[in-house]
């Protein structure tokens, strides 16, 4: 059976995920088969396995370090949250079925076997598994029915090692106050604290390491500079959000619905030269952008009536008027139609009246597709006219079926003969269900050059290889973990357990 170390964070946002990323691609390269985990996770960033399972998208990043394929076992709980007070709840990469906060904790133990039964198929597998834990172990609140800090390193007898944000203040009160506020048997599960997101000269840190470790008696295994990587991690990506102001170059904006999801589909576009990508959670914000993006959304009904009673329709079709391209994926998808159908009360129930750029009609179903896919771009349209005759590749996480009404060309041939992608007639509205299609080699650029193009910009001939650049950009968090831990105590910690 693997040998088991946890990452566990005094807050959310700690950087957890990250560190979790870094150690499982030290042990990689230091010839360990080794796999991420992480018990239950809440996110509205998913991804599809090659089995068509859902899982956390940071659990996939996090396999993607260890260069294995991501599997339904390393996040064998997923919540997806739909309001404010619930979530659909994801079980071994299916729907269960959606729940109130108060009603799922109430009855997530019950899924202790599920988890058990995920951690000891990897553990049977690799030789070392870094679980994740979320949030923090200190809500005193949760502790009785926790599955996914204390109560996943008692499980899987994990050692843990506990990271704290120093960016954002307070690092050693929360470092303290944490441990201190655990059960004595749990501090003593606690092997390693960890200072995160460090800016400056660390001898003027090192009095209060030293103090830290006297008072918790636990010993400090790391300080982790603030270094900027390109990185997918859960808690980079509400940072990512935050671009909001319009910078040099073609101008792409990306609405930022209530219920935004899988916004990663966009990265692509903030490491092209020449591309300012920004995100407008407001109508005054949107201006007169060269290209509108529209994300997935977990509760597409209730985003429509956001973007109608907020003003911000009103706005995409007067850019609309304009010719300004517009592109809807999966949710985003879905907007951009005529109409939404939803007679099974999926997420908001009845109909409702959509933007009306593409003639379509979507009905949400009970049954959720899950695939990972290729096609091939039949009919170039618009900003995706040079691409005709080549392949993409994506994965789908949808709970409607999109109708084309026959006013709309059909550009995507799917490899089960499905048909995807969608256009208006002069191209410059176009919709798809493929999330990662602007992760295919070649096609964002090459529809940010048409773009360019149009507009008389110069695009050079950059290129950019997405393998590569993740393959360096994992290498280097491994050099900055190794730097920055004491990876003696850490393979020590391992070695001892709890």
């Amino acid at each position: 059976m693997a040998k088991a170390i946890m990452i566990q964070g005094t807050m959310s946002n700690s950087g957890k995920s990250f560190l979790t990323a870094g150690l499982c691609r030290v042990f990689k390269q230091d010839g360990y088969r080794v796999a991420p985990f992480k018990s239950q996770n809440m996110a509205l960033n998913s991804y599809i396995t090659k089995d068509g399972l859902e899982i956390g998208r940071a659990q996939a990043m996090q396999a993607e370090a260890c260069d294995i394929d991501p599997t339904v076992d390393m996040n064998p709980i997923l919540l997806k949250p739909t309001s404010n007070v619930g979530s659909q709840i994801i079980v071994n990469g299916e729907v269960r079925g959606n729940m109130k906060a108060m009603d799922y904790y109430q009855r997530k133990k019950e899924l202790i076997p599920d988890v058990m039964a995920a951690f000891e198929r990897l553990s049977a597998e690799y030789d070392i598994i870094v679980i994740e834990g979320a949030g923090s172990p200190a809500e005193i609140n949760l502790h009785e029915n926790d599955i996914v800090n204390m109560g996943m390193a008692r499980m899987a007898k994990a050692p843990v090692l506990l990271v704290g944000d120093i960016d954002r203040g307070g690092v050693f009160a929360a470092l303290y106050g944490t441990v201190k506020l655990l059960p004595e048997e749990e501090q003593a599960m606690i092997k390693g604290l960890v200072v995160n997101k460090f800016r400056g000269d660390v001898k003027i840190l090192e009095p209060g390491l030293d103090m830290i470790e006297e008072r918790t008696s636990i010993p400090v295994v790391g300080v982790v500079p603030m270094e900027p990587l390109d990185i997918d991690d859960e808690d980079s990506l509400s940072d990512r959000l935050n671009q909001t102001v319009r910078g040099a170059g073609l101008d792409v904006a990306v609405i930022h619905l209530p219920h935004i999801s899988n916004f990663t589909d966009f990265s692509a576009f903030e490491r092209m030269d020449g591309v300012s990508l920004r995100y407008v959670r407001q109508p005054g914000m949107l201006a007169d952008p060269d290209l509108i993006l529209i994300p997935g959304t977990k509760n597409t009904m209730d985003d429509m009536q956001w973007l109608r009673e907020s003003g911000m329709e009103a706005l995409i079709l007067r850019q609309a008027e304009k010719h300004t391209p517009i592109i809807g994926i999966c949710g985003g998808f879905q907007l951009l139609g005529k109409k939404m159908e939803d007679p099974h009360g999926v997420e908001h129930g009845g109909s409702m009246r959509g933007m009306g750029l593409l003639d379509t009609r979507t009905v949400f179903e009970e049954a959720k597709t899950r695939t990972q896919i290729s096609g091939v771009m039949e009919q170039g349209a618009g900003l995706w006219t040079d691409w005709q005759g080549r392949s993409v590749t994506g994965y789908e996480i949808h709970m409607g079926v999109s109708e084309n009404l026959g006013g709309c060309r059909e550009l995507i041939r799917l490899a089960d003969g499905r048909i995807d992608a969608l256009s208006n007639e002069d191209g410059s509205v176009m919709g798809s269900y493929l999330h990662g299609i602007f992760d295919t080699d070649g096609f964002a650029e090459s529809m940010i050059r048409s773009l360019m193009k149009e507009k008389g910009m110069d695009y050079g001939s950059w290129h950019f290889d997405l393998a590569a650049h993740k393959k360096q950009e994992y290498d280097k968090l491994a050099d900055l973990v190794r730097k920055s831990f004491d990876m003696d105590k850490i393979y020590e910690i391992l070695k001892e357990g709890i």
